[in-house]
C-alpha cells in the first residue's frame, strides 16, 4: 500500500480520454458572445468535476445508461447486472428514500465515491478504504492464451468467483464489456475483465486466480491484455482495490498503475420496516458481499 496518495503522471497521449469539451467533454461550450469572458468581479467557474470521481453514476449517465435504473436523482445497475448504486454528489433525505424505493425495504445495497453516510437507522454491514489506480505505463499487450469469456461461460465463472472472491459479480457482470479467461486442462483458473465505464475510461475488474494456478503470472498477464483492448478503443484503463489488500496492489504498481485516489467502499441494508411504493421492483439481497472487493 502507498504511503500516501501520488499524483499520477499523464497517461500515453494514446490512452488519454478526449479532453473536456471534446468529442465526449463534459459539457457544451459557454453561451453568449461574452459568456466566456473573465470580467472584474465575476466568480471563477467552478472545476468539471472528474468522471473518476463517482464514477458508478458517470458510467450510468453516460456509456452504461442502457443498464441503468433511476428513481429520481438515484440510478443503480440492474440487480443481476453489478450491485453498484450512484446517488448524486450532494444527497438529501428525499434522495434517501429513493435510495430505498428502488432498492427495497430489507434489500442491501453498494456504495462508492459516496460523501454522505446512509441515515442512522439504515445497518452499515461493510464499509471499507479503497484505492483507485489509473493506468500510467501499462505494457499492455495481447495474451495469446486469454480467450474471450462470454454469456456461455458464466457458470464457470461464478464458480471461479466463489473460490476466489474477487468482489462482486452476478450472471449479467460479462455483458458490461470484455472478460477474457485462461484454462487449464479446460478449466477456467484465471480471468479478468471490465466492468464501470466511465466516458473515456474503463475500469479493469474481476482480477482472480485459482489457488491452482498462482504464483504463474497469469492475473498480470491478463490485466495487460484487458488494457490493451481499452487502449485499442482509446480509452484509459483504471480499477479499485482494497486498500488492505496491499498484494494486488503491488501487483497493480508493478504493472504501471499509479494512485489517483483513496475512495470508500460501504454496503447498506435499507430498513425493513420503510414504505415502499407498489411500483418498486422486488429487492435485490444477494448485493452487499464486498469482502474483497476490487481484487
Amino acid at each position: 500500500m502507498p504511503e500516501a496518495p501520488r499524483t499520477p503522471a499523464s497517461p500515453p497521449a494514446s490512452a488519454r480520454p478526449p479532453a473536456p469539451g471534446g468529442p465526449a467533454g463534459a459539457g457544451p461550450p459557454p453561451a453568449g458572445p461574452s459568456a466566456g469572458a473573465n470580467r472584474v468581479g465575476a466568480p471563477e467557474p467552478a472545476p468539471a468535476e472528474h468522471p473518476l470521481d463517482n464514477p458508478a453514476r458517470s458510467s450510468l449517465t453516460g456509456p452504461h445508461a442502457r443498464f441503468a435504473e433511476r428513481r429520481g436523482r438515484v440510478l443503480r445497475y440492474r440487480p443481476d447486472v453489478t450491485p453498484w448504486l450512484a446517488l448524486p454528489d450532494d444527497p438529501g433525505p428525499q434522495d434517501w428514500a429513493d435510495v430505498a424505493a428502488l432498492a427495497g425495504a430489507g434489500a442491501s445495497l453498494t456504495l462508492t465515491a459516496f460523501r454522505e453516510p446512509p441515515p442512522a437507522d439504515w445497518e452499515i454491514v461493510f464499509h471499507a478504504t479503497g484505492v483507485q489506480m489509473v493506468d500510467d505505463s501499462v505494457a499492455a499487450e495481447p495474451d495469446r492464451e486469454a480467450s474471450l469469456l462470454g454469456p456461455a461461460d458464466v457458470p464457470e465463472m461464478l464458480d471461479l468467483v466463489a473460490r476466489t472472491r474477487p468482489g462482486p459479480f452476478l450472471p449479467r457482470t460479462v455483458e458490461l464489456g470484455t472478460y477474457l479467461g485462461i484454462r487449464r486442462a479446460g478449466v477456467l483458473v484465471a480471468m479478468a475483465g471490465e466492468r464501470l465505464h466511465p466516458s473515456g475510461w474503463t475500469e479493469i475488474s474481476a482480477v482472480c486466480t485459482d489457488e491452482s494456478a498462482r504464483g504463474q503470472g497469469l492475473a498480470g498477464r491478463l490485466v495487460r491484455a484487458v488494457a490493451h483492448g481499452i487502449r485499442e478503443r482509446g480509452e484509459t484503463p483504471f480499477l479499485h482495490a482494497a486498500a488492505s489488500n496491499t498484494s494486488a496492489i503491488r501487483l497493480y504498481e508493478s504493472l504501471g498503475f499509479t494512485l489517483r485516489r483513496t475512495t470508500s467502499f460501504l454496503s447498506a441494508i435499507v430498513p425493513p420496516d420503510t414504505p415502499v411504493p407498489g411500483d418498486v421492483r422486488t429487492p435485490d439481497r444477494r448485493a452487499g458481499n464486498l469482502e474483497q472487493v476490487g481484487r
